[in-house]
Formats: structure tokens, sequence, C-alpha cells
């Protein structure tokens, strides 16, 4: 998969979280070049040069390129005399003045698809509470791609080929159901940008070449259970698809409903799809 500037988004705010939780001055990280085994460092944070900026580490080499290569996060207490590494980044890390170095790799699928780098200026050693909180900030950054790749994967598998009437009923059936399960990732979304640029994706399944109504439209929360619904979930499935209690789910129907003047769950489907707010 290819580099997305919004996947550096992500590394660039997970170095702020990660400062912030453990303490460490400086931190950088960056993603691995598509098609090879190496990190390219894009990402820099409380550093005071750009000694490290666009630094290709290669897997096996360095502290980083170790933690690529264990797909493990590991960490020297003094960079420049460490055996436990070799020394083909001394001279950048040196000139940032970095000493106790620690390197967390992001692991999507078993397969590494970056690193996130902490540091201090002096040799101590990095306790226990420091690793575990650089960890939980390559967590967040795996959660993150991992939802980017499924909305892409469905993104993909709903655009329907041009087919027969029962050919192309399927792909509608095909597109209801990515749309469902688009509308249920985005509330896992941490990232506010990423989760409105899915639900701009959501949109553009929905309306298609219809404009979409200007009647009262039912709350965010209240598309997510219809979406489920229109997709054929029951209440208990589409709870359990969106995190939700069933009663909750049951709420959120009769509202919606209510909004689009529907008797029934079918009839407010139908409803929301003639307004151009489902597929």
């Amino acid at each position: 998969m290819a580099v997305d500037a919004a996947d550096g988004v992500e590394i660039r705010n997970a170095l702020v979280r990660m400062r912030r939780t453990t303490g460490l001055p400086v931190a950088f990280g960056g993603l691995v070049e598509p098609g090879r085994r190496r990190v390219r460092i894009s990402e820099l944070s409380g550093t005071a040069t750009t000694a490290l900026s666009a630094l290709a580490v290669v897997s096996g080499n360095g502290l980083g390129g170790k933690a690529v290569q264990l797909t493990r996060p590991c960490a020297v207490t003094d960079y420049s005399v460490s055996r436990h590494i070799s020394h083909e980044y001394d001279l950048p890390v040196a000139a940032e003045g970095l000493r106790s170095v620690l390197a967390v790799p992001v692991v999507v699928r078993r397969r590494v698809r970056g690193v996130l780098y902490g540091a201090l200026r002096t040799a101590q050693p990095l306790g226990e509470r420091t690793l575990s909180a650089a960890v939980a900030a390559a967590r967040d950054v795996e959660q993150a791609l991992v939802l980017r790749d499924e909305a892409g994967d469905l993104l993909a598998a709903a655009r329907p080929e041009p087919a027969g009437d029962a050919a192309g009923a399927a792909a509608w059936e095909q597109v209801r159901e990515a749309h469902a399960a688009l509308r249920a990732l985005a509330p896992r979304i941490a990232d506010p940008s990423l989760r409105d640029e899915l639900l701009r994706a959501c949109g553009l399944l929905a309306v298609g070449n219809r404009p979409a109504a200007q009647g009262p439209r039912p709350a965010p929360r209240e598309m997510d259970v219809l979406a489920c619904v229109a997709a054929g979930a029951t209440n208990a499935a589409a709870a359990e698809r969106l995190g939700l209690r069933p009663e909750t789910v049951k709420a959120y129907l009769r509202s919606a409903m209510r909004k689009l003047g529907a008797r029934t769950r079918g009839e407010a489907v139908v409803a929301a799809r003639r307004a151009g707010w489902l597929p």
C-alpha cells in the first residue's frame, strides 16, 4: 500500500501523544516505503535540528531497523556505545544529541508499516511505564491504519460493474452492505478528519445521482441504525455491529421513523432511500 499523507498525520499525532504521556523531550518516526524494507523518517517532534529528517532506516540496521526486523519494541540506554545495535546512523543521532532511545514498530496485519521513536538527551534507563506509553501510541496508529484500510476495501468493493437487472440488484445489495459497514466504522475513528472523510464517502454511496432531500434528516446514530436495517440486519445484529444495546437501537429506529413519517422499519428504509440518505 502506498504511503498516504493522511497516514503521516497519524504518525505526527501519535508522536505528540507519546511526548505528552511519556515525558520524553524528543519523538520522531515515519512509515515503511512502499515495496522496500526501510522506514523513511518524516515526522519530527521536539527535535533541535533536521539531522534525522528524511533519514532512511533499513530493516535490521540501527535501533529502528532492529525493531522492524524483530517486529517488537527495542530500546538502548546510550545509543552511540550500545553493543546491541549496528551503528549506521550514529552521525545524525549524535547531531541531535540523543542518548537513550526507544523504537516501537507499527504493525498492521503482521506487516510493519512504520516506526515511532522516543528519546532523551541523557543516558539513563527508559522504564516500563515509558515503554508502555510508547507502545500505546503505536497501537493508536495501528488502529487508525486498519480502519483506513478497511474503509478503502469497502469502498472498492462497493463499485458495482454494469450488469443486467438481477446482477445489478445484487451489486446494489453489496453497496448497501458496504455503506452500513462504513457507517459502523466511523464512530470508532478518533481522528475527526478521517471520520469526516469516511462519512463523506458514505454520502457518495448513498446519494449517487440523486439530490438529497431537504426535510428533517435523522441524526447520525439514527442513520447508522437505518443503514444496518437497510442491509438486512435485525435490531440485535445492528446493536452488535454498532456497539449499542438492542434497546438503544430500537429507540434510534423509532426516532428515525417519526422523522421520516414511517410506520414500519421497511417504510423508514424506503423513505430514507427516496430522500437520498441511503443507497
